[in-house]
């Protein structure tokens, strides 16, 4: 063994933002696309923490032509004057090159923000080759440059009068390709973040601006409905049982609540989408919790008064009362207890009896108010009811044969490999397709599961899933997975493969098929999804020769890019039909090989647009999927949910 010193030498000291570059993913969880798209939110939070705070209605985010990202907003402007603790230094400067610098730490000033831990606009200096900062305060207009990972280039200075004496802050930054995986800002991604964000700050103006196209794409969102649009929104794929949208407002010691609400004639059971000073709170939490329990007992205090249960019948269970409910919870707190950096589930239990019991009060009035509204929710309830017992019972006949006696999958080719974390599951479109796959795969890590046809659409199945587990192919599906099926019954520890890869042809079936399959997963293992087990693969849709070698191109985007660099190119370009057409070696070397593979992994930025998404693209409102594919037909890339 060697002899290894430690010794106090060996103790490394990571001073100011250096520790950032060191390790990005601490702050803001990835250096991938995710990563990426933080920078933007959390310089964008800023700015919508100053319209929470009453200071700001306009807010402006370019991709400017290089690139580069800028955020500008017509709030107050970050102070500009020496900071008490370090007095040769500006305030701006301190927030801009300090982590844990703001005004969000009970200065007084912020009441509610979302970016309290204050490492935001610092970390993306961190992350940045190059910031510059503009400010407008006070009748004067203040610039200051950062470098190469947040080295100030001189002081803030002030260049003169504000045009208009306006005032405000931008921020225009370079991420860091050294840091990143790649660079590029996906402008869809970007988009739903501030229609989200538009929602939940009623009034609040936000515009958006990709200047890298050849013809500059704007969007503006502004909602004067606030959260009860957000319903609307969320619900114009579906058909609503009432029209009106229900809505509550509630606040304690500072904290506010305020909840929209209406049920669809749908089945799906996770409708209901929860914020914490703006953030989307995916994985829920107290407020959430809260608004819950509320909604069960309150809802079934009202049935039992209005003689709408009959008196040997038990209670309706909250799955049943929230089929087909689309519900924004959001809350404004002085003290945010979020889980990490990512923010993903609030830790404050004020929170979930403030919530518990403003939706008590304000739903009990609103039932009493709404009676025939309410008869039809609770009408739906109890077929739910129905629908929940008769799925059950197929579940567990299900269980007890093919699921459960039967083990795996007759049709699963399963790898050798025990250890989950190494191991692919390829769900692949057809035995011919199935049957390359099985020659190309690598053995040890990769297992192959073909399925035949379109598995059945869940979304219209919605909450009536008796037929969904007397399917086949979904039946191979969940005991190929083997960690369970539905809400509450999905147990993450128990996933046999680490990647559940989906191999389709590159054509319009194989993009439907694969929508099937993504539908199943989103509605039914989800866990599986926001963990980041889902993949797509990246077969080609091209292939041509250079001489002797053989060209494989994924799509039309790539060949366009190979002529351009290729304009004498002569070769005729072979347009492939399907997986079933390559031998085994061309299907690894062009889709399965981990060193040259490309393999597309399913994310979920907002679930509440993913929520819609489905709606719309699988459900039964044919209308609003017309006008989804229409406005969609030239950007696939909402598949990447």
């Amino acid at each position: 063994m060697s002899d290894v010193t430690y010794q106090a030498e060996n103790i490394q000291v990571l001073e100011g933002l250096e520790a950032v570059r060191k390790r990005p993913g601490m702050y803001i969880g990835s250096t991938g696309p995710a990563g990426l798209h933080h920078l933007v939110y959390e310089v964008v939070d800023n700015s919508v923490d100053e319209a929470m705070a009453g200071h700001c209605t306009t807010i402006e985010i370019v991709i400017l032509k290089d690139g580069r990202c800028q955020v500008t907003d017509d709030g107050r402007g970050i102070p500009v004057g020496p900071h008490p603790k370090y007095p040769d230094k500006s305030a701006a400067e301190v927030v801009m090159t300090l982590l844990h610098a703001g005004g969000k730490f009970g200065g007084g000033g912020y009441k509610v923000s979302g970016g309290l831990h204050g490492v935001g606009v610092s970390v993306v200096n961190a992350l940045s080759t190059s910031v510059e900062l503009r400010i407008d305060r006070d009748g004067r207009r203040w610039e200051q440059e950062f470098r190469d990972g947040g080295e100030p280039v001189g002081s803030l200075t002030d260049t003169g009068e504000s045009p208009n004496l306006k005032s405000g802050t931008s921020v225009t930054f370079a991420p860091d390709p050294t840091i990143f995986d790649a660079v590029d800002f996906r402008a869809q991604t970007l988009l739903e973040r501030f229609q989200m964000m538009a929602f939940l700050n009623a009034g609040l103006r936000i515009i958006f601006r990709d200047e890298r196209e050849t013809s500059p794409t704007e969007s503006e969102f502004r909602y004067e409905g606030g959260i009860r649009d957000f319903v609307r929104h969320l619900n114009d794929a579906k058909d609503p049982l009432f029209e009106e949208v229900g809505y509550l407002e509630a606040s304690e010691s500072g904290d506010e609540v305020e909840i929209a609400f209406q049920w669809n004639t749908g089945y799906q059971l996770d409708g209901i989408h929860s914020f914490a000073n703006g953030i989307s709170t995916i994985e829920g939490g107290m407020h959430e919790e809260g608004f819950k329990t509320a909604l069960t007992s309150t809802v079934n205090r009202y049935a039992r008064a209005k003689s709408l249960l009959k008196e040997k019948e038990d209670n309706l269970q909250g799955d049943d009362i929230r089929e087909g409910l689309t519900a924004i919870v959001s809350v404004r707190l002085q003290e945010p207890q979020f889980e990490g950096q990512t923010k993903a589930k609030l830790g404050n239990t004020s929170m979930r009896s403030l919530v518990q019991k403003a939706t008590n009060e304000a739903l009990t009035n609103w039932l009493e108010e709404h009676p025939k509204e309410a008869k039809r929710t609770i009408g739906k309830a109890i077929d739910a009811r129905r629908a929940r017992l008769a799925a059950q019972k197929a579940k567990n006949t299900v269980r007890k044969s093919a699921l459960a006696g039967a083990g795996l999958p007759g049709k699963l080719t399963d790898c050798s490999s025990g250890d989950a974390s190494e191991t692919e599951l390829y769900i692949v479109e057809g035995d011919s397709a199935g049957g390359s796959a099985k020659e190309a795969r690598d053995p040890r890590t990769m297992a192959i599961l073909p399925i035949r046809g379109k598995i059945l659409n869940v979304e219209r199945l919605g909450g009536r899933l008796e037929k969904m587990f007397q399917n086949t192919e979904v039946q191979a599906l969940i005991s190929a997975i083997g960690a369970g099926v539905g809400e509450g019954n999905f147990d993450s520890e128990k996933i046999r493969y680490h990647k559940v890869v989906l191999l389709c042809d590159a054509d319009v079936d194989g993009s439907h098929i694969r929508t099937l399959l993504l539908t199943f997963f989103w509605r039914q293992m989800k866990e599986l999804v926001l963990g980041g087990h889902v993949y797509i693969a990246q077969p080609p849709l091209y292939s041509t020769k250079t001489g002797n070698d053989t060209v494989y191109l994924k799509d039309d985007s790539a060949k366009a890019a190979f002529l351009s660099e290729r304009p004498n190119h002569k070769s005729e370009f072979q347009r492939l039909k399907g997986l079933g057409e390559m031998d085994a070696d061309e299907l690894w070397t062009t889709t399965m090989d981990p060193e040259t593979r490309t393999l597309l992994q399913v994310t979920v930025d907002e679930a509440s647009i993913a929520d819609n998404i489905f709606s719309v693209l699988m459900g039964e409102h044919v209308e609003s999927r017309k006008g989804f594919i229409q406005n969609n037909a030239h950007d696939v890339r909402f598949l990447d949910i």
